[in-house]
């Protein structure tokens, strides 16, 4: 099979654009082409009246010596065998095993930790401190309808974890040389999920969906041996020995039940505050890392699509328009767009009482009328004198004021853009309907953040108007606070996914500070899941 890449076409391509491009580049007759597989389809709208779409192709031939073919290519690095993507399993389970790993948290990372470990055969037992999706959903919803919240299931905290409520983003940036990616996309269509996710640059799942799937790769789990637990909280993970020595050996429960293992995997989610706490105070080695803080920002999502596409808003192959923007500050800061979701909504995603937390979510169809994306300003460990745990006490202090902000009922504080940017009072909204549901508050922001994230964000705002026209209308809303970009702390681990100074203990996903988004930590499980099986077969 040959791969062929940067093949690009005009949007609006006809049907037998790709056959003919192919035959043409390689110089084969069409009796010798036997398939073509969309292996990647981007697009570059950088010129938004004369978008192109980019694929990346799998060609299978008959007929052809390919090995003499591809010697015509040799300074053509855009033709080449194609690489051998499937998965490829590190282990298999001896029959005599006696232990069984524990994966705490039932997020990406915990789900793909345990999938992948229970198809080598080594049995799981995961425990996540939430309830099922499906309850989970129910509780999240109650939320959002009757500000009734339940702190041990809500948008954090759950079977699928925060990534359930969000825009099922599925693009990362981090390397992916075992194609560990693909291996994530493919449990995820076997699952349900569109099979278009294998192949589009900027592939998405949303809500509703990722509820169904996470159901069913549990069944997955379960029918391959694994254990999964719910409403069960790790309170302590039991450590004993000292310097070199430290190892663990367990975990207790909140109910006082003690399960055994020398292995455990820590998938704990970037809002497990307290079992942060509870790492710190057993030595578990950790340290501050960068996070950000910022507001949510609505438009109407068919001002950016014209201003991303222009005369192609609309195309089903384009979609709702996203976009990524960043700024470089006057005062030394940055404030960039994160989790940008088309046509969809501002939720609210506390997990704690009488705090209030911004979060974007979308369906599958990203029909909703409002754009969303958070605005934020980087924070550094520098800035809390690298303590690792006053980046949380940062978190919960903008949380709480922007309760109180909201009318202490968890509405949430909200500007439109112009009086933000005049620092003006809390007109009510015009244009932009707020989406954010209990309700919002229309309010001054400018007490919402620290002074100098106000300064950075509101020298930001026009400079983004510059790349997408409107992006500072008066009229955009502006909704606080986001908070839970990412984890405040790092939990280290060495090249063996061990805590770096507790053997056994294996961070991993968002919490621990190596994951950003649903692909990332579910790559990181995966990761994670290999070194375990590795290590308990090293020492069966």
């Amino acid at each position: 099979m040959i791969r062929i890449n940067q093949v690009k076409l005009p949007l609006d391509h006809s049907e037998d654009a790709l056959q003919r491009y192919v035959l043409e580049v390689l110089s084969i007759s069409e009796q010798q082409l036997v398939d073509i597989h969309v292996f990647k389809r981007g697009y570059d709208a950088r010129k938004k009246n004369q978008i192109t779409l980019i694929y990346t192709l799998d060609v299978t031939l008959t007929d052809v010596d390919e090995e003499q073919l591809l010697k015509g290519f040799e300074d053509d690095h855009n033709v080449r065998v194609s690489p051998d993507t499937e998965y490829k399993y590190v282990a298999t389970a001896p029959a005599n095993l006696t232990e069984r790993p524990i994966v705490i948290g039932m997020g990406p990372c915990g789900v793909f930790v345990a999938l992948i470990l229970a198809q080598m055969g080594f049995k799981p037992i995961v425990l996540e401190r939430g309830k099922s999706v499906h309850e989970r959903a129910k509780d999240t919803f109650r939320f959002w309808r009757t500000s009734e919240l339940n702190t041990e299931s809500n948008v954090q905290f759950g079977e699928g974890g925060a990534g359930t409520f969000s825009d099922g983003k599925l693009y990362s940036q981090v390397k992916d040389p075992g194609f560990k990616g693909l291996k994530v996309k493919q449990e995820f269509v076997a699952a349900g999920a569109p099979a278009e996710i294998i192949y589009v640059s900027k592939p998405h799942i949303g809500t509703y969906k990722l509820v169904t799937m996470v159901e069913k790769m549990r069944r997955k789990i379960i029918e391959l041996g694994g254990e999964i637990r719910f409403e069960t909280r790790v309170d302590e993970i039991n450590i004993e020995g000292t310097g070199e020595d430290q190892h663990v050996t367990g975990v207790t429960l909140n109910g006082g039940e003690v399960i055994n293992s020398k292995h455990v995997v820590a998938a704990i989610g970037h809002s497990a505050r307290d079992t942060f706490q509870m790492l710190h105070d057993k030595g578990v080695y950790m340290e501050a890392q960068s996070f950000s803080i910022g507001f949510r920002i609505e438009h109407k999502q068919e001002m950016i699509d014209k201003a991303r596409f222009g005369k192609s808003a609309g195309h089903p192959l384009l979609g709702a328009a996203d976009y990524k923007l960043v700024h470089h500050c006057k005062n030394g800061r940055s404030v960039y767009s994160f989790c940008m979701c088309p046509g969809g909504v501002v939720v609210a995603a506390t997990s704690e009482e009488h705090a209030v937390v911004t979060n974007g979510m979308s369906q599958y169809s990203r029909s909703e009328r409002n754009a969303n994306s958070a605005i934020v300003v980087g924070i550094s460990p520098e800035d809390f004198d690298n303590d690792p745990l006053q980046g949380v006490a940062l978190q919960r202090k903008l949380e709480r004021n922007a309760y109180i902000m909201g009318g202490s009922n968890y509405d949430a504080p909200a500007q439109m853009v112009g009086d933000f940017l005049a620092a003006g009072e809390g007109k009510p909204y015009e244009a932009v309907e707020p989406s954010y549901k209990p309700n919002v508050k229309m309010t001054d922001l400018s007490d919402a953040l620290p002074d100098f994230a106000i300064e950075a964000i509101r020298e930001a705002l026009p400079a983004f108007a510059k790349k997408i026209r409107g992006f500072d209308s008066k009229d955009a809303m502006l909704t606080g606070v986001e908070t839970r970009t990412s984890s405040p702390v790092q939990i280290k681990r060495g090249a063996d996914f061990q805590s770096i100074n507790t053997k056994g203990l294996y961070p991993g996903g968002e919490g621990a500070g190596y994951a950003g988004g649903i692909l990332s930590a579910g790559i990181d499980g995966i990761k994670i899941a290999e070194a375990v099986a590795l290590d308990m077969l090293k020492n069966a």
